[in-house]
């Protein structure tokens, strides 16, 4: 498609030949273009909509990439790759080998970090501005923080580490009142109405230079002229002090985020201010297409649509009946558990849409939680809830809690509470890339002492844990992937600690953990057809492990396979191995999962290929152990 402006705009230096008076329309060109791409190449919509002038005044405005820009979460950012180099290969973005789906230095020098989770930028951003002072680098560093991420904690960390540093850090505060869902939590009550002006500005300095003569502020300490500048401030005002001025950063705004005119005036005149300062925005997520904006969560990402009509479109045919996604499974199971038992409450770290406990919520909503983006929070408050006889089933995303881990350890392990982690996205994620898969969930908690882990192969193995996991002392995790459910048509039920027998075989035994399970049995079953006999056990279990499987197949057998889609050094693969080592087993086992890697994004036919996890790639193993 023509634009007048955009398709001249390769990188930043391009834009700023522009005079400001171009600047509105570059914005409806660079707006249109992120709609026209991701309606068939889906990606993550209303977020990076809502950042459109933004993006433009901070590239006319900063020298990047000298300048340093991280961005606070990534998918703010498809406007910041659009006019650093990536255009004419943006309808790559998030396919396998194709753009990053989050901004990435690996990938753009414009990228100065990585940003896949949340309320990193403050502190990666203020590091980057000390590195700099150290060094006697002279430049601009801003942290883009936005899209709920100030919920984290992490972000206040930072905020508290850069009122204490001497630092010139600008933190950009996008406030658009939406993580995927509505943000929950007093701060978003908390932000204030000041505005900045240059008239104001100057008028400051004439009375900090005259009160400093008077000897009433010393000018050697950076944090007086801070809180002269915040309390004449509150004088003007006749406002109290906001949170940012309360750790003496000088706090600019609330500014219009889609007056780009007014962004690069306001960026201009603060830019070169000394000091840690703050400017917030405020910006509406989805502006400038009216069906993200009429509907931002489900707009975050809607996949495919029609541009002109807002129609989502369905890629799965319509004839076809399909199984319900993981997460509905987990949604719809914990709302009929919550029915009968009034102690089960649900926790959420931002995601109640995400991990589907909106079901719950809809029905129940004093009886769920959502914290904000905040993992650890998530699990010491389910901690505490689980500590007065409460139970909670607190769901968080298996990369995102990562986060959390001292708290599962220190606050829910040791104490042996009864909290049920229920782990979405495990395994791969697709195109979200390495930085939302969920490959070391296995890994890290099985050396966690009094943790209990689970793993369904199907639709009916989760109902059964989630409904067994109400019945267990102590912490129980279970893990399952995204997308589409399986439905066993022949279901064993799930006993604690046991695994159960698939498939029948003497010239291998094979077993799995989770829904790497299906891909296997297809293997196996083609294995079949070419002779070979093969033994599965879905061995559902991680901690207990069945050891009653792993003895008799390490008597029984000579050649063994062991499959997970996580990593191999430490989960499943790595305990069998122990078991079969301290028990004096002489048998062969080969570990199937993914090998000390991170992966990168693609579809997760494509990855699951790649890693040779699928039926064809699992064939080829199964073929090599025989071959042992």
């Amino acid at each position: 498609m023509e634009y007048t402006y955009l398709n001249k705009i390769d990188y930043p230096s391009d834009l700023k030949q522009l005079p400001r008076e171009a600047l509105p329309q570059v914005c409806d060109e660079l707006r249109d273009f992120i709609i026209q791409e991701l309606s068939h190449n889906p990606g993550h919509l209303a977020s990076s909509l809502g950042t459109v002038e933004l993006t433009v005044a901070l590239h006319y405005v900063f020298d990047t990439p000298n300048d340093k820009l991280i961005w606070d979460v990534g998918h703010q950012a498809y406007a910041h790759k659009i006019l650093t180099g990536r255009r004419t290969r943006f309808s790559t973005n998030r396919q396998f080998k194709g753009l990053a789906p989050f901004p990435t230095p690996a990938e753009s020098e414009y990228d100065a970090f990585i940003a896949g989770h949340a309320s990193n930028s403050i502190s990666a951003a203020l590091g980057i501005e000390i590195a700099d002072e150290i060094q006697n680098n002279k430049r601009n560093v801003v942290a883009i923080i936005g899209d709920g991420a100030m919920t984290g904690g992490l972000a206040f960390e930072g905020l508290n580490n850069t009122s204490m540093d001497r630092n010139n850090l600008l933190i950009i505060l996008n406030d658009n009142n939406m993580a995927i869902d509505p943000i929950k939590g007093g701060f978003t009550q908390y932000l204030v109405d000041i505005t900045t002006s240059e008239r104001y500005n100057k008028w400051r300095w004439r009375m900090y230079r005259f009160l400093c003569k008077l000897h009433i502020v010393n000018e050697s300490k950076i944090s007086n002229l801070r809180r002269f500048s915040n309390n004449l401030k509150n004088i003007l005002t006749r406002q109290p002090s906001n949170i940012f001025q309360g750790l003496n950063l000088r706090y600019f705004g609330p500014a219009d985020g889609h007056n780009v005119m007014d962004l690069v005036r306001i960026l201009s005149e603060i830019k070169n201010h000394q000091g840690p300062k703050v400017l917030h925005i405020i910006t509406k997520k989805g502006k400038g297409y009216e069906p993200a904006e009429n509907d931002q969560t489900i707009w975050h990402a809607p996949g495919e649509f029609n541009v002109v009509t807002g129609e989502r479109i369905c890629t799965n045919s319509s004839a076809t009946i399909q199984p319900p996604l993981w997460q509905d499974v987990f949604g719809n199971k914990l709302l009929e558990l919550a029915r009968k038992n009034s102690k089960i409450v649900g926790v959420t770290p931002a995601m109640p849409s995400g991990c589907s406990m909106c079901i719950m919520q809809k029905e129940i909503p004093d009886r769920v939680f959502d914290v904000g983006i905040a993992e650890g929070h998530a699990v010491t408050f389910s901690a505490g809830l689980a500590k007065e006889g409460v139970l909670p089933y607190c769901n968080i995303y298996s990369s995102f809690l990562q986060r959390a881990y001292d708290n599962i350890i220190h606050d829910v392990a040791l104490q042996n509470l009864h909290v049920v982690l229920c782990i979405d996205r495990a395994g791969i994620v697709g195109n979200d890339g390495a930085t939302h898969h969920g490959l070391l969930d296995l890994a890290y908690l099985r050396p966690i002492p009094n943790i209990q882990i689970a793993a369904p192969m199907t639709q009916q193995d989760l109902e059964d844990m989630l409904e067994m996991a109400e019945t267990i002392d102590g912490p129980i995790a279970i893990r399952y992937p995204r997308g589409r459910s399986v439905v066993d048509k022949q279901h064993q039920v799930v006993e604690y600690g046991k695994g159960v027998q698939l498939h029948q075989g003497a010239d291998l035994a094979v077993l799995s953990i989770g829904a790497i399970g299906n891909a296997m049995e297809e293997a196996i079953e083609e294995m079949e057809t070419q002779g070979h006999t093969i033994a599965h056990w879905n061995m559902r279990w991680l901690k207990p492990i069945d050891t009653d499987i792993l003895d008799y197949v390490g008597t029984h057998y000579s050649k063994v396979v062991t499959v997970e889609d996580g990593m191999i050094s430490g989960g499943l693969g790595s305990a069998v191995l122990e078991y079969m080592s301290d028990k004096g087993y002489s048998c062969n086992v080969t570990r199937l999962g993914v090998n000390n890697q991170f992966v990168e994004h693609g579809s997760t036919k494509e990855l699951y290929h790649m890693l040779h996890l699928d039926k064809e790639g699992l064939c080829e193993s199964l073929s090599r152990a025989l071959e042992k």
